[in-house]
């Protein structure tokens, strides 16, 4: 049997306000998700732990996920926000030193008009001061915003990156060979790792097929190869275009007749090792 964490995934109470992200499109996530509505799922499909992922650009929400980890022993690891530009940042950092479950931070890169927003000089500084303490930083960025991405990696030898949700490529369309390209540069920095997550809302919401995935996840093996690669659900966003299943039995399906040891690693060991789990 093969050990399996959930890298990636959310909860939150619902408020329009807070969640204005969530659209008339997404009404299906307009309601609240905790920590007991996902269990018995995770308990049905053998996954025995995950990361939860911040989903609101505030830091109240690492409270919220910091204290329902601390109530339930199978959410393993929270990624949080905080603003990276703020002057008082170290003070900030500091407040979270007693939080052992806290293991990394992100920013919804994907919702800045400025492509290069990443590259933002007091940004930077932010980045630098959080890799110091040891965190960890989840890279959500749209696939034009993988060059910023690139350039920041490269001025971070020792900080350790992973690509959310393979930077959301136009799984509709299929136009990708920049996409491609920049996911091969961006993987050839050896501190960098990423999620097979977030695919099924890339494609076409109501008919999709698991072989559409396969050449993204191609891709992904090829450039960062068995050692920086896990899963992630990305529930309960997944449930616009799908269910926990058939999220879990995609990358299954993919890896099937791979050896235990690099299932081990995909489901469980780099998770592990990547966030310290």
């Amino acid at each position: 049997m093969i050990n399996k964490i959930d890298a990636h995934q959310h909860f939150w109470r619902y408020d329009p306000i807070d969640y204005s992200w969530i659209n008339e499109e997404m009404l299906n996530l307009k309601t609240d998700f905790l920590p007991d509505d996902l269990l018995p799922v995770l308990t049905a499909n053998g996954v025995e732990g995950t990361v939860a992922v911040q989903a609101l650009q505030d830091e109240k929400e690492n409270e919220f996920l910091l204290e329902l980890a601390e109530n339930h022993p199978f959410i393993l690891g929270v990624v949080g926000w905080i603003d990276l530009k703020s002057p008082n940042l170290a003070a900030r950092l500091s407040n979270y030193d007693a939080f052992n479950k806290l293991k990394g931070f992100r920013h919804v890169l994907q919702d800045e008009e400025d492509s290069e927003y990443i590259l933002n000089e007091a940004f930077q500084r932010g980045l630098s001061a959080m890799f110091d303490i040891g965190y960890s930083y989840d890279l959500l960025v749209l696939p034009h915003q993988l060059k910023g991405a690139i350039k920041t990696v490269s001025n971070f030898e020792k900080g350790s990156f992973i690509l959310d949700h393979l930077a959301k490529p136009d799984i509709k369309t299929g136009q990708n060979e920049k996409w491609k390209d920049n996911i091969k540069a961006l993987a050839e920095f050896p501190n960098v790792y990423c999620k097979l997550s977030g695919m099924i809302t890339e494609a076409a919401w109501s008919h999709w097929e698991e072989k559409e995935f396969y050449p993204y996840m191609d891709t992904v093996m090829e450039a960062f190869g068995e050692d920086r690669v896990m899963f992630g659900s990305d529930w309960p966003v997944c449930k616009l275009a799908g269910s926990y299943e058939q999220v879990i039995g995609l990358v299954e399906g993919y890896f099937k007749g791979h050896s235990e040891s690099t299932l081990q690693k995909i489901w469980y060991s780099n998770a592990v090792n990547f966030y310290r789990l």
